[in-house]
């Protein structure tokens, strides 16, 4: 089935964003619509049967109600990877800045956070909350 909440985050470069996301995390590009300007007004981006959405971020005093993190976040998304050794080694190849380091969790699986160029946070673990157990 595919996911029924799909995250949405503004990026200042939303095409450096896309690119990066895809090298460093290994999303896929679903979908990516540019803007009159060539920019990235809507893109797609798929993990699994997971997504996240994401374009450029509109000027503070537009009317937008979502702006790229300014030195901390209120909300993130945590990713389930196959193997979270071989992702954080991508991640970090990409100059992703680990913010908590691989470890082994206490209920289960291996994870690590990290934040990407624009300062989202993001976690990604071993540990699949909807696995049989």
């Amino acid at each position: 089935m595919p996911a029924t909440i799909i995250p949405t985050l503004p990026y200042r470069d939303a095409a450096t964003a896309v690119d990066w996301l895809c090298r460093a995390f290994g999303f896929t590009r679903h979908a990516v619509y540019q803007d009159e300007d060539g920019g990235v007004a809507h893109a797609q981006l798929i993990f699994g049967s997971g997504m996240i959405m994401l374009g450029n971020a509109r000027e503070e005093g537009s009317g937008s109600i979502q702006y790229p993190p300014a030195g901390h976040v209120t909300q993130s998304a945590y990713i389930v990877v196959k193997d979270a050794d071989a992702h954080h080694a991508r991640a970090v190849r990409e100059g992703a800045e680990v913010v908590a380091p691989l470890k082994d969790e206490a209920y289960g699986g291996r994870s690590y956070s990290c934040r990407d160029p624009e300062g989202h946070l993001w976690h990604f673990g071993t540990y699949d909350p909807w696995a049989k157990r």
